[in-house]
C-alpha cells in the first residue's frame, strides 16, 4: 500500500503556507537518514515536480513525496497539529516501528 492522505488541518495549513508563496510553490515531504530515531522527515517548498513523484492536490494545497520516500511513507497520514506545546505537522506512520519526541523522527 502506497497510500498517503491528508487530514484536513494539514490541507488548510499546507494552502496558507503555499499561498504566502509565489505561484507553483508546493510541499515537498520527503524521508532522509538522520535524527534521533534513525530516519527523519524533511518539509520543503519546491517548485519541480518530478514524473514519478506521488502528488497529492486538494483545496490548494499540493504536496509531492519520491517514490523512495514513499517507501517509507506507505500508508501514511500527514496532519497539522496546533495545540498548547505549539504548531507542527506531524506524520502518522504505520509503518514505523518507534518515533521520538521531537516528532520528525522514527525507526523502521
Amino acid at each position: 500500500m502506497t497510500d498517503v492522505t491528508l487530514t484536513d488541518s494539514a490541507v488548510r495549513r499546507i494552502g496558507e503556507i503555499l499561498a504566502a508563496e509565489a505561484d507553483g510553490a508546493m510541499l515537498r515531504v520527503s524521508v532522509e537518514g538522520g535524527g534521533c530515531s534513525g530516519f527523519q522527515y524533511k518539509f520543503d517548498l519546491d517548485r519541480v515536480r518530478a514524473a514519478d513523484d506521488l502528488v497529492l492536490e486538494r483545496d490548494g494545497a499540493t504536496v509531492l513525496i519520491d517514490p523512495v520516500s514513499l517507501q517509507y511513507m506507505s500508508g501514511a497520514q500527514i496532519d497539522f497539529v496546533d495545540d498548547l506545546i505549539g504548531a507542527a505537522f506531524k506524520i502518522n506512520n504505520p509503518v514505523a516501528s518507534a518515533s521520538c519526541g521531537c516528532g520528525t523522527s522514527f525507526s523502521i
